[in-house]
């Protein structure tokens, strides 16, 4: 089964209290989320091999460490995961970006897939998938089916807020993926938007209804 990492660094968690907050404009909104999603970032890469190298400093030689191994890529599920990108290019600026595009049904609240744009060398690299917000789980599942399905392999998840049945489906369907999440949440209402949550992530950070 898959682990479930909540980041509570106190950094990322007294910004998300302002993201989910509706007096939080939408210019604050997005400057937040790219906040967080780069401190989340820090996290989510934390186990990131090293190898050693020798460089010259202006006193001596010395031995460091460089990042070893695998590259990265991420993955955000359009709209609301392009929200999250720039935060994590700060942190890691050569990482190859994909897009695929989901929405949900607002009858069965299934995914439906309508755009996909992925770099060629995905099976090379270790990928974040992104969706901030982990309600129903759908998306994030068919997303992360979708990229299984091309050949990749190592796969992480990374949201702003999930719900438990999010979490649930994913780690039944996946549950070789890791999840890494600021924040879980009681439930999901009636029309499955996260409770308490923060509304609509993309709306938000968009300003659109």
């Amino acid at each position: 089964m898959s682990q479930v990492f909540v980041l509570n660094h106190p950094m990322i968690q007294h910004k998300l209290t302002y993201i989910r907050s509706e007096e939080t404009g939408s210019k604050e909104f997005r400057e937040l989320v790219e906040e967080v999603a780069m401190l989340m970032t820090y996290e989510v890469t934390r186990d990131l091999p090293l190898e050693e190298v020798t460089v010259q400093t202006p006193v001596a030689e010395a031995k460091c460490n460089v990042i070893a191994g695998r590259k990265v890529a991420f993955v955000p599920i359009l709209r609301a995961g392009l929200g999250m990108v720039g935060g994590m290019l700060r942190l890691i600026p050569a990482a190859k970006v994909g897009h695929i595009g989901l929405y949900r049904d607002p009858d069965t609240l299934e995914p439906v897939e309508y755009y996909c744009k992925l770099p060629p060398d995905l099976t090379e690299r270790d990928l974040i998938v992104i969706d901030p917000m982990l309600a129903t789980g759908g998306s994030a599942a068919a997303g992360i089916k979708f990229l299984k399905d091309r050949g990749v392999k190592n796969i992480k998840l990374m949201c702003l807020i999930a719900a438990p049945e999010g979490i649930e489906r994913v780690q039944d369907e996946h549950p070789d993926v890791d999840i890494y999440v600021a924040g879980v949440d009681e439930k999901l209402n009636d029309h499955g938007y996260i409770v308490p949550g923060l509304g609509d992530a993309g709306d938000r950070l968009y300003g659109t209804k």
